[in-house]
C-alpha cells in the first residue's frame, strides 16, 4: 500500500465519527418519539461549558416530576452561545422524556434533531466518498 493511501484514513475517520454521532442522536430521538412522555418543566439553571477555543456554551438544566413521582433534573445535551428569554432561568418548558430512563430527554424548542440529521448526512458523504475512492483506486491498479 502506498503512503498516500494513509491520508484517506483522515476523512474516513471523520466521516465515521460524524455518522456515529448522527445515528446515535436520530435513534435516541426516534425512541423518544415512540416511548416518550411529555411533562411540564422549569429551567432551574444553565451549565456553562467552554470548548477548546474558549467559547462558552449554555446548556439549560430542566427540572420536572416524572409520572412515577420521581424528581428529575438534567442538563440538555445541546448548548448554545446565548440564551433567549424563552429558556432563561425560571422559564417554563415542555420536556419529552423516556419514562424508563428520564436522563434521555429533550427540551421542546431547544434540542434540534436537525443537527443529528446534519451529522448523519455529512458522515455518510465523508465515509461513502472515501470508501468509493479507495475501491476505485484498488480496482484501477
Amino acid at each position: 500500500m502506498e503512503r498516500e493511501w494513509l491520508f484517506s484514513l483522515i476523512p474516513l475517520t471523520i466521516g465515521a465519527g460524524f455518522l456515529s454521532f448522527g445515528v446515535y442522536g436520530l435513534r435516541r430521538a426516534r425512541t423518544l418519539r415512540r416511548r416518550g412522555v411529555t411533562a411540564d418543566a422549569r429551567i432551574v439553571r444553565h451549565e456553562v461549558r467552554r470548548d477548546d477555543d474558549g467559547d462558552r456554551h449554555h446548556h439549560p438544566v430542566a427540572a420536572w416530576i416524572a409520572r412515577d413521582g420521581r424528581t428529575c433534573e438534567y442538563s440538555s445535551r445541546f448548548g448554545r452561545g446565548t440564551i433567549g428569554n424563552r429558556f432563561r432561568v425560571g422559564a417554563h418548558a415542555v420536556v419529552l422524556y423516556d419514562p424508563e430512563a428520564p436522563h434521555r430527554f429533550e427540551i421542546e424548542g431547544w434540542d434540534a434533531r436537525a443537527l443529528d440529521l446534519l451529522f448523519t448526512v455529512l458522515g455518510s458523504i465523508f465515509t461513502g466518498g472515501t470508501v468509493t475512492v479507495l475501491l476505485v483506486r484498488l480496482l484501477a491498479f
